[in-house]
């Protein structure tokens, strides 16, 4: 079984001609990064992660997380050592802030590497993942004294940090948890109650773990008006930085998953000898709101495994597809069998692989853009622009991308054959791997009502109206270059995906069953355009280049081809898919929920 290779070529493509990472000079926040730098700093973190992170997958699966008769948890062997170069390289640090420690680089640079990481080992990516939607909860939330005295370690990656929503009575709903918070004369509160599925809620990583916990205080409202959200480390440190004696808190089990077994996902109890000390993070009951701050960046890098599992499965595929030979073509000499990738079917598979794969990868990371100009844009309006396209993206980078790593994580298992369904070949750990990702942060199923429901509607339609008016003009592009193929399928698509969004807004959204019913294909469709239109980009792009030189010749035709399959094989489906759409609710209850249990 082949390491995890970084697609270099793809990547600098993406970041350079597709999404414009250049255009982010001009920002003051990046002017004197060093952006001119990219490709070395792409290709030293290539290096790491291949050949330090990688090695370090297989092993975490089948060893796994181990829970310790005193509520330790002891990490797979090498995890450690990889860990503690990944944070003495700096690798976790280079997106944020420099003023605690951070390297100042904007959130499309890092998501870049993020996702060499997560490609690399899921299950341990998970860890600086979680901490780096700390950093966003306290560097928006926090007062300047936690900042100071939280910041600095979860940026370098000594600290780890953690989200604590689910309790065994709230999951989704998490307006229904329970655990409370009492104040106490210094400041602080005292925290009771257990949170489940806590991601590396416990582990030996790290010197302290700081966990983000929601709980309700005394006499606060029902519901999500009444939650709160409370800084509540592993141990407690001084005003001076120094890590004390350890607090009430306790990893009392772990879970048996399919897959990410290396990740410990932790029941964790808060509060059994007196209560866990806890710091509130801004005003009492807006705990929900800041908690989206940090669940919204999560999306984004959940997103983000639904890519990059899928391309560690893709280069799995293809080796074995280059070695394994079986069958015959009608050209196959007598007395051989052809290699399977020259079979139409799985060539068929890998280039359906590929396609979504760069497809999703452009996704990703104009995701990425878009919050950094939310967050860093000189200009006001445009920073509203942006934040604006990183609302209307985040649920199609979540759901479609996850949704999209089941499936071609699957297909990666079908080009092996019986041999995929083998443990010991790998291929089928990067399945069990992204199958949580589709019920992370928010299942799936809520991106979808989300998106129908709150982001279709922005600004009466207008958001969405934008957007569809730029691939528009990607269209007319299209026919001016030569690539009308890909234009004329482009603009079916976005023809169906209008009507589509124009019956939902004129059908409630997401405020009836007639909406929600249309939900899950409306993202299907929308994120399938999406992607259908920045492969059309990328086509547009290659061929500028063509013209311009011979460089990269098989490249920049190997993205034209690409995108053409997409435009053939791929974006018919959204057509496909309106009827889903507006045919309403009626017949998901036309059976009584009695007659579906016959």
């Amino acid at each position: 079984m082949r390491e995890y290779a970084p697609p270099l070529d793809d990547m600098k493509f993406t970041l350079k001609e597709v999404v414009d990472v250049g255009s982010l000079e001009d920002f003051p926040s990046f002017t004197d990064i060093g952006l001119d730098s990219l490709d070395d700093l792409l290709e030293e973190a290539a290096r790491f992660f291949s050949q330090v992170i990688s090695p370090t997958n297989r092993t975490g699966d089948l060893q796994g997380s181990s829970l310790n008769q005193d509520g330790s948890v002891t990490t797979p062997d090498g995890f450690l050592e990889a860990y503690s170069q990944y944070v003495e390289s700096g690798w976790g640090a280079i997106s944020f802030d420099p003023e605690y420690g951070g390297g100042g680089f904007p959130w499309l640079v890092g998501i870049a590497v993020t996702e060499m990481l997560t490609a690399a080992n899921m299950a341990l990516s998970l860890n600086p993942m979680l901490t780096q939607g700390s950093i966003h909860a306290l560097s928006s939330h926090g007062d300047s004294d936690q900042k100071l005295k939280w910041l600095p370690k979860l940026i370098t990656g000594e600290w780890a940090g953690t989200m604590n929503l689910t309790e065994p009575q709230a999951g989704s709903d998490v307006g229904a948890l329970t655990s409370k918070a009492e104040p106490q004369e210094d400041g602080s509160y005292l925290i009771t109650g257990q949170k489940i599925y806590i991601t590396w809620g416990e582990h030996d990583l790290t010197d302290n773990i700081v966990h983000l916990v929601l709980a309700r205080t005394p006499d606060a409202p029902i519901g999500t008006k009444g939650i709160s959200l409370f800084i509540v480390p592993k141990y407690l440190v001084s005003d001076d930085g120094d890590i004390g004696e350890a607090n009430d808190v306790k990893c009392i089990s772990l879970e048996h998953k399919l897959g990410i077994h290396a990740s410990p996902t932790c029941v964790l109890q808060f509060g059994d000898n007196g209560g866990a000390r806890g710091y509130l993070v801004g005003d009492e009951n807006s705990g929900m709101k800041y908690m989206f701050t940090m669940m919204n960046q999560a999306r984004l890098a959940v997103g983000l495994e639904g890519l990059a599992v899928t391309d560690r499965a893709y280069q799995q595929a293809l080796e074995y597809a280059l070695e394994r030979r079986q069958g015959r073509r009608s050209d196959t000499p007598k007395g051989e069998s052809a290699l399977i990738i020259e079979h139409p079917d799985v060539r068929r598979m890998l280039m359906t692989m590929k396609a979504y794969i760069e497809a999703m990868r452009c996704l990703i990371y104009l995701n990425a853009k878009a919050i950094d100009i939310a967050l860093s844009h000189p200009e006001e309006s445009e920073r509203e622009r942006g934040k604006e396209l990183t609302n209307l993206l985040t649920p199609l980078s979540k759901g479609w991308c996850t949704d999209l790593g089941n499936e071609l994580t699957s297909l990666g298992i079908q080009i092996h054959g019986g041999m995929g369904f083998v443990e010991e070949t790998g291929a089928a750990q990067h399945y069990r791997d992204i199958r949580i990702a589709g019920i992370y942060e928010g299942t799936n199923g809520i991106q979808a009502i989300d998106l129908v429901g709150r982001k279709l509607s922005m600004r009466n339609g207008e958001v969405v109206n934008e957007l569809l008016g730029e691939i528009d003009d990607t269209i007319s592009d299209l026919s001016d270059n030569n690539l009308s193929e890909i234009g004329d399928s482009l603009r079916q698509a976005t023809g169906s995906l209008k009507a589509a969004s124009i019956w939902l807004l004129q059908n409630g959204g997401g405020s009836n069953d007639e909406g929600l019913a249309g939900a899950t294909p409306y993202l299907r469709m929308f994120g399938t355009t999406v992607g259908g239109w920045l492969m059309a980009k990328s086509a547009l792009k290659a061929q500028s280049l063509l013209s311009e030189s011979s460089d990269n010749k098989d490249f920049l035709e190997a993205k034209i081809e690409t995108a053409t399959f997409y435009a053939q094989q791929l974006l018919p489906q959204v057509s496909g898919l309106l009827p889903s759409v507006t045919s309403g609710a009626h017949s998901l209850f036309a059976i009584n929920s009695e007659t579906l249990r016959r």
